[in-house]
């Protein structure tokens, strides 16, 4: 199962390219710095051209003259992807479970889908935030990103008609997948 139908809105899973995805919105999971770096932060800044590093320069200015906090999130331009808008969210660096981390994990998520709705957006498109370099274990943060999904579509009807998640490999895919099927589970127990 690669959907599941909330109201509606639709959340869909995907491997692939977060860059090549023609949404309102993608979100970047970025580092505090907000200047680009390896793993999706790196691949948006390329694909997405200077545009969005001058304006996370300027954010950084203006805003945010010691980084964005984690959960946090800001917008730039799209520059040249196939978005519209970027979503800039710090995720949390994964201790040991112990230090907040599903919390701030769920705000990364939740506080993006809040920001998309703000912009106007129908449509956005998540990376699997935290699970690279900051090492969120991602059976972990595949039920949190889905849990938030789910709960921001209940909370927020008819605001998204798509929340996309757009995994790197056919394993992420797989955990994602399984993911989804215990949310769906608990959202029929849930209505029964």
């Amino acid at each position: 199962m690669d959907r599941l139908e909330i109201g509606g809105a639709t959340i869909v899973l995907l491997q692939g390219d977060i860059t090549e995805q023609d949404v309102d919105a993608i979100v970047n999971a970025a580092n505090s710095r907000l200047m680009g770096g390896g793993g999706v932060d790196g691949a948006i800044h390329r694909a997405g051209g200077a545009t969005i590093l001058e304006a996370c320069q300027q954010i950084r200015e203006t805003d945010y003259p010691d980084g964005l906090p984690t959960g946090e999130t800001v917008v730039t331009p799209a520059g040249k992807l196939p978005a519209r808008h970027v979503i800039h969210t710090v995720g949390p660096r994964y201790r040991d479970g112990r230090h907040n981390e599903d919390d701030l994990l769920a705000d990364a998520y939740w506080n993006s889908l809040l920001r998309a709705v703000e912009l106007g957006c129908r449509s956005i498109a998540f990376p699997s935030i935290s699970t690279g370099a900051y090492g969120y274990p991602i059976k972990d943060a595949a039920a949190v990103a889905l849990t938030m999904a789910a709960d921001f579509l209940y909370d927020h009807p008819d605001e998204l008609a798509e929340v996309r998640f757009v995994l790197f490999s056919d394993a992420d895919l797989g955990t994602f997948r399984d993911a989804l099927s215990t949310v769906e589970a608990d959202l029929r127990e849930s209505e029964d």
